[in-house]
C-alpha cells in the first residue's frame, strides 16, 4: 500500500516541486510505486504557470534534434500521452500539420526536415508541391511554394492534460500542497527540509525539481549554478469559432533556431489560434500582451491566412516558456543530495511530460531510491470533455434526462452547464478561482469573456468553495 508519513516528524519519500504538466506527471508516476509523495506548487492551482498557455500541440517529435534527450522523450511521450488521453477522455483531434515554404530558402530546407523526421523515427512526412498545399489549405495566402505534411501532429487540451495527471496523482495517494513557494533548503541528517515564507516546511528523503520558470532558482538553493532560465514570451491571438472552417490542420512555418515561428492552428475548443511570438524577457511574471507583439502577429496572419483577419477576435494572451542556454532538456540526478533536476523543459513538455516522468523514475532508481511497483493502483480518472468536436453535456439528451442540471446552460458562449460547474467544484482537485474554473469547464472563456455569465458563475464558485456546490446548483 502506498503509505503516508505517520506524523509531523516523519518525512515524505519524495517531494516534487512544481504543479505543471511535468511535475504532475512525475508525481503520478512515483505514486504508482511504494512511495509517499507530496506535490508542491507555489500558486493556488495546478497548471497555472507555463503549462496553461501554450500552442497545445501533441507533437510527433519529427523536427527535434536527433539524438537528444528531448527527441527521445517527445517521441515516447507522444505514444504515452496518446494512449493516456484515450483512457482518460482528454480531448485530442488528429488534424495533422502542414509546413509551408514561402520562399526559395524555406523550400530548399524541406527535404532536410523530412530526413530529420526519418532520423527521429517518424516516417510519415511527405513533400508536396504548391498545388497540393492549396488543395489541403485553400484559404492560405498567395505565394506558397511547397510544403511538408506531418499527418500525426494533433491538437490537445493542455488544461485537461495537466488536471488529469494531477487528479490521477492525488487518487494514487499524492498529497497536493498549493500556495507553497520554496524559499529555503537545508539538510537535517538524510532528510531535506523545504521551507516557505511564514515558516511552513516540507520534509522529504528525495526531492525532484520540476519548477518550470523557477527551476534554476530552486537548483541554486541546492548549491548548483548550471543553467539560467530566460523567460521567453509567446503572445497569441484566438479567433472566434466562426473562423474554424478557414483552416483544417496545423499550419506551421519552416522552423528556425529561434523556434517554430508563427503558426495558424485550430484549437480543441473550436477556435483558430495565431501565434506565438518569441521574445526573451527578464520578468518571470510578464504574461500580458503587447501592442508590438499583436501588430507583428496581425502582419504574419495577413500573409498566412488573409481571411482570418476579417474574423472576430475572442481573446489574446501570452505564455512564458522556460528557455535556457542549453539546447536540450536538463535532467540530472545527484545521488549524494538525493535530488533530481528536471529543468529547461520547453513547450514540448506537454507531449513529453509522461515520458519525462518515466525517465525520472528510472534515474531515481539508479541513484538508490528503492520503489517497487504497487499492486493496488487505482484506475485513471475519466475527465470531463472540453473538446468542441465531441459530445458535450448540453448535447447529451440521456445525461440531461438523468440530471437536468446538465441541460441548464450558464455560459452561453461556450455552452457550459451548471452540472459541469458543480462537478468541477466537487472534483478531486477543485478550483479555487474563476480562472481555475475556466480551465476545468471553459466557463467565461468565450467571445464575451465572461461579460454575460461571470456573475452567476462566480456565485456558483463562491458557493462551491464554501462546500455548498450542490445546493448552489439547485
Amino acid at each position: 500500500m502506498n503509505h503516508q508519513p505517520g506524523g509531523a516528524g516523519q518525512p515524505w519519500d519524495v517531494a516534487v516541486i512544481g504543479g505543471g504538466i511535468v511535475g504532475c506527471a512525475i508525481a503520478r508516476e512515483l505514486s504508482g510505486r511504494e512511495l509517499s509523495v507530496v506535490l508542491i506548487e507555489a500558486r493556488d492551482d495546478v497548471g497555472d504557470g507555463t503549462s496553461k498557455a501554450n500552442t497545445a500541440i501533441l507533437h510527433t517529435g519529427f523536427d527535434a534534434t536527433p539524438g537528444t534527450l528531448e527527441s527521445r522523450l517527445v517521441r515516447r511521450g507522444h505514444e504515452l500521452l496518446g494512449d493516456y488521453a484515450a483512457r482518460t477522455g482528454i480531448p485530442v483531434e488528429r488534424t495533422g500539420a502542414l509546413l509551408v515554404a514561402w520562399d526559395a530558402e524555406q523550400l530548399a530546407a524541406l527535404p532536410a526536415l523530412r530526413d530529420k523526421a526519418l532520423h527521429n523515427g517518424y516516417q510519415h512526412c511527405r513533400l508536396v508541391d504548391a498545388a497540393e498545399v492549396y488543395r489541403l489549405e485553400p484559404h492560405l495566402g498567395p505565394g506558397a511554394l511547397g510544403g511538408l505534411t506531418v499527418p500525426d501532429e494533433s491538437i490537445i487540451c493542455t488544461w485537461t492534460t495537466n488536471l488529469a495527471l494531477a487528479t490521477d496523482a492525488v487518487r494514487r495517494g499524492t498529497r497536493l500542497e498549493l500556495g507553497f513557494s520554496v524559499d529555503t533548503v537545508h539538510r537535517d541528517g538524510d532528510v531535506t527540509v523545504l521551507g516557505a515564507a511564514g515558516g511552513a516546511t516540507v520534509r522529504a528523503r528525495w526531492v525532484v525539481n520540476a519548477a518550470g520558470l523557477g527551476a534554476d532558482r530552486v537548483d541554486a538553493l541546492f548549491g548548483h549554478h548550471r543553467f539560467t532560465v530566460t523567460p521567453r514570451r509567446g503572445e497569441l491571438i484566438v479567433y472566434d469559432k466562426l473562423a474554424r472552417p478557414l483552416v483544417q490542420r496545423i499550419v506551421l512555418p519552416v522552423p528556425t533556431a529561434r523556434g517554430k515561428g508563427v503558426l495558424v492552428s485550430p484549437t480543441i475548443y473550436g477556435n483558430v489560434m495565431l501565434g506565438p511570438t518569441s521574445e526573451n524577457i527578464d520578468d518571470r511574471t510578464a504574461t500580458g500582451t503587447t501592442e508590438q507583439g499583436l501588430e507583428f502577429l496581425l502582419g504574419r496572419g495577413r500573409a498566412l491566412l488573409p481571411a482570418l483577419l476579417d474574423e472576430e477576435v475572442t481573446a489574446t494572451y501570452a505564455g512564458l516558456r522556460a528557455a535556457t542556454e542549453n539546447s536540450d532538456y536538463v535532467v540530472h540526478v545527484d545521488a549524494a543530495q538525493r535530488y533530481l533536476l528536471a529543468g529547461g523543459i520547453r513547450s514540448t513538455g506537454l507531449t513529453a511530460g509522461m515520458a519525462i516522468a518515466e525517465h525520472v523514475r528510472e534515474l531515481l532508481a539508479e541513484a538508490g531510491l528503492d520503489a517497487p511497483a504497487r499492486t493496488d493502483v487505482p484506475p485513471p480518472p475519466r475527465m470531463p470533455n472540453l473538446g468542441e468536436a465531441f459530445v458535450r453535456p448540453y448535447q447529451d439528451a440521456e445525461l440531461i434526462a438523468r440530471d437536468p442540471e446538465y441541460g441548464r446552460v450558464v455560459c452561453f458562449c461556450e455552452r457550459v452547464t451548471v452540472g459541469e460547474i458543480r462537478d468541477a467544484l466537487c472534483s478531486t482537485v477543485p478550483p479555487r478561482t474563476l480562472d481555475g474554473l475556466r480551465r476545468r469547464t471553459r466557463a467565461v472563456n468565450g467571445r464575451c469573456q465572461g461579460f454575460f455569465c461571470s456573475a452567476e458563475v462566480g456565485e456558483l464558485l463562491a458557493a462551491g468553495t464554501r462546500g455548498d456546490a450542490t445546493g448552489a446548483a439547485r
